[in-house]
């Protein structure tokens, strides 16, 4: 059996193992699936497991591979994919039980990107029902109940992408795909200690996957570092002709190599004074001392500040408006009462209200805001702030209260379609993650991703684990 501390090579580590033949994609996937059988429960970590197909999957891997056939750094590397992503043949129940026994008969694109390039999936993680589109109140809003935190199990990942964020910080993939609406990817990577990244809207098809918000839904990787994250962003990203919400083919695509999107270069960062009103004591220090370390490394770090507006107000409106429209007929069949969450089971009705005068007012809105950040990174190349100022709260928070304060660059990154990258930069008092979050321009993802990598180059946290039984 191989150590723990393989299963927590990153990306690029394992790719050379395997490329090299060193370490076999079989004997990597049953190691996956022997530490996901025995922690993944304990963490409610997956939706569903898929042995027999992960195991299909790796042996054609190998076998490629000892053919000279070796298609790249995720040829045989093990992930696991948000429920809510389609798998042909497989239970795909976006965390709800009013699709609990939903089979689709075609892969999302992403699933086959992955498929090409020869990753192995091990199986369906963990959500929150429908996403959170609906609203919720705690942490048990799923079809799996509360997704547990490796680092604290009494602790919540945070949603929506919670099973994604478990599975990367307990070593139970190599990494793991989630989704982002407003902080499903930033949140679980700052709460479980993992880096993720949300790709600029359009650059990642969509074409498979629930649709919960259709102007602000997108989807990136969990994984190790902002290195790995950059490997399977660049296998995922590019044009589709079935997501017509995709970008051009030459702005869609992402290439990581020294000659394409990714080149060092010395970045301008702009520290966020205003992106959040306090943090937690813990959070406050860990976010100081990132901040002490940036100017070392970056071209230049001087303080920016988000425009003021109620940018929360115009994203909240384009969400509920958004969000009726997808989920339409389940609010107006009643079925939303099957929902296990009490807020997700009313909140559809509220979000019917909204008006055609207040989405077109938030749109109109959100155009003056496009304008606004084009601005600011007229004189940044990328922002950079705490992910979040809180860090993982009990399983028991209710977080309509526990875990509420204002939240402009949530709204301002998904509401312009803002590339953002979260990485770990210390811990509470508590041995509990913090984040550390770049922004980027809307296009420029290879500005983030190197400033993440930038920062763990003269960093280590982002290589510290859980301990777990």
């Amino acid at each position: 059996m191989l150590k723990e501390s393989i299963l927590y090579e990153s990306v690029g580590e394992l790719a050379k193992r395997i490329e090299t033949k060193q370490l076999s994609p079989v004997e990597l996937t049953e190691a996956y699936l022997e530490r996901s059988q025995k922690l993944g429960p304990q963490l409610n970590a997956y939706a569903r497991l898929m042995p027999v197909e992960a195991l299909d999957q790796a042996r054609a891997a190998e076998k490629d591979i000892h053919r000279g056939h070796y298609r790249g750094p995720l040829h045989g590397i093990p992930y696991a994919a948000k429920d809510l992503l389609a798998v042909k043949g497989v239970q795909t129940t976006w965390g709800a039980k009013p699709f609990a026994e939903q089979v689709f008969d075609y892969n999302a694109t992403v699933i086959e990107h992955l498929k090409n390039v020869g990753a192995v999936l091990l199986g369906k993680a963990a959500m929150i029902e429908l996403a959170g589109g609906l609203g919720y109140m705690y942490a048990s809003a799923s079809l799996q109940g509360e997704t547990r935190n490796p680092w604290d199990t009494s602790c919540w990942t945070c949603g929506s992408s919670s099973g994604s964020g478990a599975i990367v910080a307990a070593g139970l993939a190599g990494f793991a795909i989630g989704t982002e609406t407003w902080g499903s990817i930033v949140c679980p990577s700052a709460f479980c200690g993992v880096s993720g990244f949300r790709p600029t809207y359009g650059r990642v098809s969509r074409h498979g996957a629930m649709a919960l918000c259709y102007s602000l839904d997108k989807i990136g990787p969990l994984a190790r570092s902002a290195e790995d994250c950059t490997r399977i962003f660049a296998a995922i990203a590019g044009h589709d002709p079935l997501d017509r919400s995709t970008l051009a083919v030459d702005k869609a695509a992402f290439t990581n190599s020294p000659a394409g999107d990714l080149k060092r270069r010395g970045l301008r960062v702009g520290w966020l004074t205003n992106a959040w009103k306090e943090y937690e004591p813990g959070v406050g220090k860990a976010i100081q001392a990132a901040h002490k370390i940036l100017p070392r490394h970056f071209a230049s770090v001087r303080d920016a500040e988000l425009p003021e507006g109620p940018w929360e107000d115009a994203a909240g409106v384009v969400l509920q408006a958004e969000v009726a429209s997808s989920f339409g007929e389940l609010i107006r069949s009643g079925r939303v009462k099957e929902l296990h969450d009490p807020l997700g089971r009313v909140g559809g009705y509220v979000n019917l209200t909204v008006t055609g005068g207040d989405y077109t007012t938030a749109q109109r809105v959100r155009e003056i805001l496009q304008k606004k950040m084009d601005t600011l990174f007229d004189s940044y190349d990328v922002l950079a702030t705490a992910a979040l100022p809180a860090a993982a709260t009990p399983l028991i928070t209710n977080l309509i209260t526990g875990l509420a304060f204002p939240d402009p660059l949530g709204a301002i990154g998904n509401l312009c379609g803002l590339p953002a990258l979260s990485v770990p930069c210390g811990f509470t008092e508590k041995n509990l993650p913090v984040g550390l979050q770049f922004i980027g321009r809307a296009g420029d993802d290879a500005a983030v991703l190197e400033a993440g990598q930038t920062f763990q180059r003269a960093t280590q946290w982002h290589r510290k684990h859980p301990k777990l039984a």
